[in-house]
């Protein structure tokens, strides 16, 4: 979720479901919440993680008719990401 999706049903719904929205509310609210700051920042960095991912176009198309084997892609992605 970001701030786009911050209105009070959406932020119901999540908290209903078990997750923990880590949103911070609009600088316009009137009764903001309280959230995570430092969680909120780790956010982009899975962001970017799957920007990077994406870049091998067989984890973007998903070529692999196998579960197995596309998690056998992935997970070479990712060795390959985390050795660059």
């Amino acid at each position: 979720m970001d701030r786009a999706y911050e209105d009070n049903a959406t932020r119901a719904l999540s908290i209903e479901q078990g997750f923990n929205p880590v949103v911070p509310p609009k600088k316009s609210r009137l009764e903001p919440w309280e959230y995570d700051e430092e969680l909120y920042k780790r956010r982009n960095e899975v962001e970017r993680f799957f920007r990077r991912i994406k870049g091998f176009r067989r984890v973007f198309t998903r070529y692999e008719k196998l579960d197995v084997m596309y998690l056998a892609f992935l997970t070479f992605a990712m060795i390959v990401d985390a050795l660059k």
